[in-house]
C-alpha cells in the first residue's frame, strides 16, 4: 500500500469518527478538508449555529435547514484565514448536487469519499469541472 493510500484511509476514518458527532439520526456524515497534509477544517451534518440540534421532523424526514458535512467544513474555512484552493475533501458520503457546486467554487481539487450517495449527479458535476473524485470504501470494521 502506497503512502497516499495510507493517508486517504486515515483521513477518511477520521471523517467517519467526526461524523459520529452529528445529532442527525438518519445519516451521520463527516468531512475533513486537508491541505499540505494538514487538516484545515472539519464538519458534520447538522443544524446551523444557534438552532435546536434536531435534524429530522415528525415524519423522520431531514429538515431543510440541515447543513451537509462538506458545506459546514467549507463554511468554516470561509470564516477563517485559510483557503480551500488546492485542498482535498475527505467525506464519508459522496456529495450532492448543491454541495458539489460549493466544493468546485471553493477551489478544492480532490474529493475522496467512502460511500456513494443514491444520486451521483454531484460526483459527475465535479468530474466535469476537473475535480479529481475517488471512491475509497472503508471496511465495515474500520
Amino acid at each position: 500500500m502506497n503512502k497516499q493510500t495510507q493517508y486517504d484511509r486515515a483521513y477518511l476514518k477520521m471523517a467517519q469518527t467526526w461524523g459520529q458527532l452529528s445529532y442527525c439520526e438518519r445519516k451521520k456524515v463527516g468531512a475533513l478538508i486537508v491541505k499540505d497534509r494538514m487538516i484545515i477544517s472539519d464538519g458534520y451534518n447538522g443544524t446551523p449555529s444557534g438552532f435546536e440540534n434536531v435534524c429530522e421532523d415528525e415524519n423522520y424526514d431531514t429538515k431543510w435547514t440541515v447543513l451537509h458535512a462538506e458545506a459546514n467544513a467549507i463554511l468554516k474555512v470561509a470564516s477563517s484565514t485559510q483557503s480551500c484552493k488546492g485542498a482535498t475533501l475527505y467525506i464519508t458520503l459522496s456529495p450532492c448536487k448543491e454541495c458539489s457546486k460549493l466544493i468546485h467554487q471553493s477551489g478544492i481539487k480532490r474529493v475522496v469519499y467512502a460511500t456513494a450517495y443514491k444520486d451521483l449527479s454531484g460526483v459527475e458535476f465535479l468530474k466535469k469541472a476537473g475535480v479529481d473524485v475517488e471512491s475509497f470504501p472503508l471496511e465495515k470494521s474500520e
